[in-house]
């Protein structure tokens, strides 16, 4: 990596002597970390190979250089043979980032201009580091500290994890008071009786109370664990923006009553979510199969999802809601009662296109079949593209991301990339996402996604339907990826040493 005057690098092997082992990421095993000097604003990650490593493309096809946070890694054996890596998180890495105001600016300089000055909430103050300075609330507050009136008072009895307060609680402004009541005293943080002023409690009353609590116990346990997962329920509601999602599918009620599914139902749909009821997954999360008012259903249980890209889930939700084409899986219904929300879909039961063409054996799909399935697809991009109420591009257009049914008809899945694009623009600029192999050099270089990423992408489908071999992995004898190798042999007229016999 290059930033200014900096280049470091590492090297990694892949020594056979030495066992593999999640977790350990390793010089031996193919891996290697590096911290970045501070003050690196920007960077450029390349690769250089000390041996010619075209016959190891097979067992090792990929490598990947990311910046992020070094606690987020945890070093996986499967990310040296496939494109976990790649696809995990959607192609998104944690980071950890080191910003400032004004570059080479101290606060003591920062303040002199009260114009310009950035920390204008009360309760804030102001840090300097390396590359100038920053803004922060002060200790009780919590907020903005560039907007004014921007850092509120944190109720601290209101977060008792976070402030623990055995006994009497009291909110301060900036802070807060934890008191005992009377006939207690505060020992380590613990409210206990003070024996100098110990009441004299009469047998027979003790006698009442006990029978009282051992009666009614187990019913006020039970109410008060009802009562935090309704509140729970209700924390994840809100977070997840369901009120948004009530308000964008109001206008039609059949499709607001149909959406929003509560996570008991889905208990219920998947006895609890039992691991029996597993059927899919990945990186990305699990999917199980339901019955859900008699139908079977497909539910997506992700792993992990970002709080700044709920906004544009419950958005994508909205609008995929009101797809409606044949060879376009439909989404069923979403519930936001838990941490991640869960994506209920059609149960497709004949697996993938992928597993089709690569895992099922030496016979696959028919020609015939094929064709078909290649027109479906085609069908269902348009729709997306030019007949949705909104165009919708899916930027992860994939062999694996193609359901088949019964009859071998084509549902295009998978919409967690996707992206809607207002009906008066061609495109836009958006993180690069998608997977290696099938991935638009054009939007791979600029971001500007566009209707034409997609079609790329179904181009090399169709390239592998045809030769029956995986984009991601595949290197010919002179080193080329499917697509080029394709191309050059389309241009000298021997497409029969590729095509699947």
């Amino acid at each position: 990596m290059r930033s200014d005057s900096y280049a470091i690098g590492c090297l990694s092997t892949c020594d056979d002597r030495v066992p593999f082992r999640n977790g350990s990421c390793s010089i031996t095993h193919g891996c290697c970390q590096l911290d970045l000097p501070k003050g690196v604003r920007n960077y450029q990650g390349y690769f250089n190979s000390f041996y010619n490593t075209i016959k190891i493309w097979r067992r090792t096809p990929c490598n990947y250089v990311a910046v992020m946070e070094s606690a987020a890694f945890n070093f996986s054996t499967t990310y040296l043979t496939s494109t976990e890596f790649y696809d995990r998180d959607s192609s998104k890495a944690p980071v950890v980032m080191d910003w400032a105001v004004s570059r080479n600016t101290t606060c003591e300089e920062a303040r002199i201009n009260t114009t310009s000055y950035a920390c204008v909430s009360d309760n804030s103050h102001c840090i300097t580091n390396d590359a100038g300075y920053a803004c922060s609330c002060s200790s009780g507050y919590k907020g903005n500290p560039y907007i004014v009136d921007g850092c509120k008072d944190i109720d601290e009895c209101l977060e008792n994890v976070t402030y623990p307060c055995a006994g009497i609680c009291e909110n301060t402004p900036g802070s807060f008071t934890c008191s005992c009541s009377r006939g207690k005293s505060m020992i380590d943080g613990v409210c206990v009786k003070d024996h100098r002023k110990s009441i004299i409690w009469i047998a027979p009353v003790v006698g009442t109370s006990l029978l009282l609590v051992s009666l009614g116990g187990p019913c006020i346990v039970r109410k008060i664990k009802l009562q935090k997962v309704k509140k729970m329920k209700q924390k994840f509601f809100k977070q997840n923006h369901g009120l948004l999602l009530q308000q964008l599918v109001s206008h039609n009620s059949d499709i607001g009553e149909r959406m929003i599914i509560t996570l008991r139902e889905l208990e219920k749909a998947t006895n609890n979510f039992d691991r029996a009821r597993v059927v899919g997954g990945g990186g990305h999360g699990v999917v199980f199969k339901g019955i859900l008012d008699l139908h079977v259903v497909a539910i997506k249980k992700s792993k992990i999802v970002v709080q700044r890209e709920i906004d544009e889930f419950i958005n994508e939700v909205a609008v995929l809601s009101q797809v409606n084409h044949r060879n376009v899986v439909k989404l069923l219904g979403c519930c936001l009662e838990t941490e991640v929300p869960l994506l209920v879909y059609e149960f497709i039961s004949n697996g993938t296109l992928y597993n089709h063409l690569h895992v099922e054996g030496p016979i696959s799909l028919l020609w015939v079949d094929r064709i078909r399935i290649a027109l479906e697809v085609a069908r269902a991009l348009s729709y997306l593209h030019s007949a949705a109420s909104m165009p919708i591009f899916h930027r992860d257009m994939k062999s694996s991301n193609i359901l088949l049914d019964d009859s071998l008809t084509a549902k295009v899945s998978d919409f967690g990339a996707s992206r809607y694009i207002p009906i008066d623009q061609t495109g836009v600029t958006t993180v690069i996402q998608g997977t290696m192999g099938y991935l638009d050099p054009m939007y791979h270089y600029t971001g500007r996604l566009t209707d034409k990423s997609d079609v790329f992408s179904f181009g090399v489908l169709l390239v592998e339907l045809l030769t029956r071999k995986q984009p991601f992995i595949y290197r010919s004898n002179g080193g080329d990826n499917l697509v080029s190798h394709f191309e050059n042999i389309l241009a000298t007229n021997n497409l029969v040493n590729i095509i699947d016999p």
